[in-house]
């Protein structure tokens, strides 16, 4: 095909990947900014820091980047950020959680209740979604950090309620499931006997899924990747089922 470069399309999808890094370390700075304004500077002292410090680690944010949220979080100036759940509706009929940090509530509401008009979905009311999902502690780990039998093991004996393994080539690796109250805890035992989790944190959990198929499948994905690319939107949650095949078909 003429004029095609690869080379070009090398560097668009290199562009693509650092941007979103760069989103994403924004919005892990954030969450140390707002974990620890919230309560104790020191993450010892305070468990929703140390989670947002965890994270940022497991994510590779240079320890600079984590000290300098951690004092933006103590000076008189420091923006007041609004933390609000909207749910939705998407294609298909899947159930959506939107978890939002923002400093202007007009324009995250704005921005989230656009995508959802203009790929497919309606908003809800505060709880028209949730009562399908449970409020749990979520621990994730590599697929090389243990065996299935080996982290299922750990994990009753640390006091989770489920694990997921997931160990395929390009699987997600082990997530491990806890109650809300107990993730601190769980957490501190599976670190001392695997190392440190990928990701810890407070999450929405499926009860059930939705099968979702066709033409749905790729309007549902495009309002999940508007979403979690804006700016304002720290975690989206969502309970479809998409099968192998339509999977595939997404590229």
């Amino acid at each position: 095909m003429a004029g095609h470069s690869k080379f070009k399309n090398i560097m668009h999808r290199k562009g693509r990947a650092d941007a979103a890094r760069s989103k994403l370390f924004s919005k892990l700075s954030r969450e140390i900014t707002v974990a620890a304004k919230a309560g104790m500077p020191d993450p010892a002292m305070n468990p929703r820091l140390r989670l947002a410090i965890n994270n940022a680690k497991a994510e590779s944010l240079p320890k600079d980047v984590i000290d300098r949220a951690i004092k933006k979080s103590q000076m008189g100036d420091a923006a007041d950020y609004s933390e609000i759940r909207y749910e939705g509706v998407a294609a298909g009929g899947v159930g959506i959680v939107v978890e939002v940090l923002t400093d202007n509530r007009n324009r995250a509401a704005a921005n989230v209740r656009s995508y959802f008009t203009k790929l497919g979905g309606n908003m809800g009311a505060t709880g028209s979604v949730t009562f399908n999902f449970d409020r749990v502690g979520q621990i994730g780990y590599p697929a090389k950090a243990a065996t299935e039998d080996e982290m299922m093991d750990a994990a009753i004996e640390a006091g989770a309620q489920d694990v997921e393994s997931d160990l395929g080539e390009e699987g997600e690796g082990h997530t491990v499931y806890t109650a809300f109250e107990d993730l601190n805890e769980v957490a501190a035992a599976l670190e001392a006997k695997f190392g440190a989790a990928a990701n810890t944190k407070i999450a929405w959990r499926p009860k059930m899924l939705v099968p979702v198929t066709g033409e749905a499948v790729a309007t549902l994905m495009k309002l999940l990747d508007a979403l979690d690319d804006d700016d304002d939107v720290q975690n989206v949650y969502s309970n479809e089922e998409i099968s192998d095949e339509d999977a595939a078909k997404l590229g």
